[in-house]
């Protein structure tokens, strides 16, 4: 007797995609598109309610407390997501080095966001070369604190955007950034662990002020939207803050009919 003929498997469902800005702050052009269904909302609440993501990079410059990250968990819906960058005591003053008690005080903070907090963020300085025994132990330590949170590492020296640099990440399951504007030849795609692509928008041609075209939109949406068949989560933070252009273009990438189809 045959066995009955096996059905059609499925194809993998695409990856969520999270998209916000750098901070949630709501310049005046933008409130009318974050509308507020109380007077006393915060601009985190009206902000949650249009994007599904945000970066936190005041953690960059300070320390926060845990009942902070907490409140800010409980202005957001329970799918929201916030992704943390590292402090500069980490990625700047030490540069990588022994490390691990500041990264557990850090972590102690941020999971005041609980089960929003969904990845950390680790911008390098761009003096900072690459150098394996030390990236070794950094993510090591930083891994065997938290084995599942999405890493993202935004390396700008040119030693870090190679086949090693890439080895190392991806054997701890750590994105290279994607980064605009494109600092070297290997930038021009994402790399370490495919499972997590992460892009910053940090606005061109005049860096964090400039806001982009309709057409540049356009084909971001495309190429997300084509990630998403190959990684887990793919996220897209717009970092041309200074002007308030990023929430604008964060708005019009999400509602883009590429990535919402």
């Amino acid at each position: 007797m045959n066995a009955p003929a096996a059905g059609p498997v499925a194809a993998p469902a695409p990856a969520p995609v999270r998209i916000g800005t750098a901070s949630w702050s709501l310049p005046r052009e933008s409130q009318h598109r974050f509308p507020a269904a109380d007077p006393a909302e915060s601009h985190l609440m009206r902000y949650a309610r249009q994007l599904t993501a945000v970066e936190i990079n005041s953690s960059f410059y300070r320390p926060h407390q845990r009942s902070t990250y907490e409140r800010w968990a409980a202005a957001t819906p329970p799918t929201f997501q916030f992704s943390v960058k590292l402090p500069r005591s980490i990625t700047h003053d030490a540069r990588l080095m022994d490390t691990e008690a500041l990264q557990q005080t850090f972590l102690e903070q941020a999971r005041g966001l609980g089960e929003r907090l969904a990845c950390l963020l680790v911008q390098l300085p761009p003096s900072l070369t690459f150098d394996a025994p030390v990236a070794e132990a950094f993510f090591r330590s930083l891994r065997r604190l938290d084995s599942e949170i999405g890493i993202a590492v935004e390396p700008r020296h040119a030693s870090w955007f190679t086949a090693e640099g890439d080895a190392l990440l991806a054997h701890w399951q750590a994105a290279r950034v994607l980064a605009d504007p494109v600092l070297h030849g290997a930038g021009t795609m994402p790399g370490g662990w495919h499972g997590l692509v992460y892009c910053r928008l940090h606005g061109s041609p005049r860096t964090y002020y400039s806001a982009y075209e309709p057409a540049l939109i356009g084909a971001l949406a495309r190429r997300i939207q084509a990630a998403t068949h190959e990684a887990r989560s793919v996220w897209c933070i717009f970092d041309n803050t200074a002007s308030g252009a990023a929430t604008g273009n964060a708005l019009d990438l999400q509602q883009h009919p590429a990535l919402r189809g």
